[in-house]
């Protein structure tokens, strides 16, 4: 059970709510604090050498949970940049560019874990034992509490025990002599696959565009990401779905950013100095365990980020999910622990998870192909959301601004029925659209040819 990001944001919110708190860690070497070692990505945790993006939404509900968070982050190194400013080529075309939209920092994934647990472990009341290894889940004697055991040690006594040990969470094995019933689960995977390099570069290597995203689309099944991160460095990455992910070999790599839709990222890393090797991950399907949909759950247990609701990482949403659950768990504290209070909480901590699980699981069922229907619902919010993007693709800032609201979970899909929207659509589906957005203008400035 890998302490990481999830974890850490848990941990926050019960020690907020005036909890003892007790991390275990399964790795005997990983510590944090003052004197801890500089963050490097850890077999624990095997999405750390990929792109990690922090939607909005996240980093405001990081920074609610520990107040200075992007403050620190930042000056750890990571970059503050404009989602306005990236430019992002999506299935219909350039979205619109240089116009003001929310803030991230660009850091890698492993700075991000290093700094928060660093904040949450030197919480008071906080502890973290390494070399923990979970072997089961038991109810205490007196049935007022659970003992956490292990293999190799006495069992660990607690009051709450929250699973916040990602998608492989062991949960659902532990579960069955508790009497909680048979656990329906969701499943979507299309297969996705990641490849990804750091390469040396100053952050305004793009001049005016703060990075660069090519989505996959149905038609292409295969894209990629280039992000400034700390150190003048940049993570580059390359996805692809089913027989079209990226290998691991760096000749294989560079070919295939060269045949992506656009060959940016591909200059780019022709550009820049490699600094890693090719580092691979290919475990990204949707899953969902529905805990909420249990007719029965025992007091004093909870799951949640990626051990209930794992999403594919290629949209970056499974953090912002786990802090957003992580503010419903310190309320639920402070405000309602009357008997019963944590199955209501597992029910919020689902709705939260909602809307990204429709989002992913929506893209992801279209690389599968017309086989796998997504549902009359989500099949009509797709193509009025296809509508939107189209607007965008044809230069609507708009347009583009409510497809950002919703994918930084800031606001409602209902914000894309915006009547100034439903206008525009029917005034471009019966006289057409504007000439499309133009491709955002790539110097390559401060990096030398090779």
């Amino acid at each position: 059970m890998p302490t990481h990001a999830t974890c850490w944001t848990t941990a926050a919110a019960l020690r907020t709510a005036g909890r003892t708190v007790t991390l275990l860690e399964q790795d005997p070497g990983h510590r944090f604090g003052q004197d801890s070692p500089s963050p490097t990505p850890r077999n624990g945790v095997p999405q750390g050498r990929q792109p990690h993006v922090l939607l909005h939404r996240g980093l405001c509900a990081i920074e609610e949970l520990l107040p200075g968070s992007r403050e620190q982050l930042v000056a750890a190194g990571g970059v503050p940049l404009d989602t306005g400013s990236v430019a992002w080529l999506g299935e219909r075309g350039w979205a619109p560019f240089g116009t003001p939209a929310y803030e991230l920092v660009s850091a890698t994934h492993p700075l991000v874990e290093h700094l928060v647990g660093q904040r949450v472990t030197a919480l008071p009341g906080v502890s973290l034992l390494t070399g923990f290894r979970v072997g089961g889940l038991n109810r205490t004697p007196s049935g007022d509490g659970w003992l956490v055991q292990r293999p190799d040690g006495p069992p660990l006594r607690a009051d709450l025990v929250v699973d916040a040990s990602g998608r492989g969470s062991r949960l659902p094995q532990w579960l069955p002599p508790h009497g909680c019933g048979h656990l329906p689960t969701s499943t979507v995977d299309a297969r996705f696959g990641y490849a990804s390099r750091v390469y040396s570069a100053p952050a305004d290597v793009l001049g005016s565009a703060a990075g660069i995203i090519v989505l996959p689309t149905r038609r292409v099944p295969a894209g990629g990401v280039a992000l400034p991160v700390e150190g003048d460095r940049w993570l580059v990455a390359a996805v692809g779905a089913g027989e079209h992910r990226p290998p691991r070999d760096p000749e294989g790599f560079e070919g295939f950013l060269r045949r992506l839709r656009d060959p940016a990222l591909a200059d780019l890393a022709a550009r820049a100095r490699p600094l890693t090797e090719v580092a691979v991950h290919r475990r990204t399907g949707n899953l969902r365990r529905h805990y909420e949909r249990l007719p029965h759950w025992p007091d004093g247990l909870l799951v949640t980020g990626d051990s209930m609701c794992a999403l594919n990482p290629v949209y970056g949403q499974g953090i912002t999910v786990a802090a957003l659950q992580a503010l419903l768990l310190r309320q639920a504290l402070t405000r309602d622990t009357t008997p019963g209070w944590e199955r209501r909480l597992l029910r919020g901590f689902a709705r939260a998870a909602d809307l990204p699980w429709a989002m992913a699981t929506g893209e992801d069922l279209g690389h599968l192909g017309p086989g796998r229907p997504a549902g009359v619902v989500a099949t009509l919010f797709g193509h009025w959301s296809g509508e939107v993007d189209r607007l965008a693709a044809h230069g609507n800032t708009r347009a583009q601004r409510r497809l950002d609201r919703v994918y930084h979970l800031m606001g409602s899909p209902a914000c894309l029925f915006d009547p100034r929207l439903v206008a525009s659509v029917i005034r471009g589906r019966l006289l057409g659209l504007p000439a499309p957005t133009p491709r955002p203008p790539f110097e390559l400035e401060g990096i030398p040819t090779p």
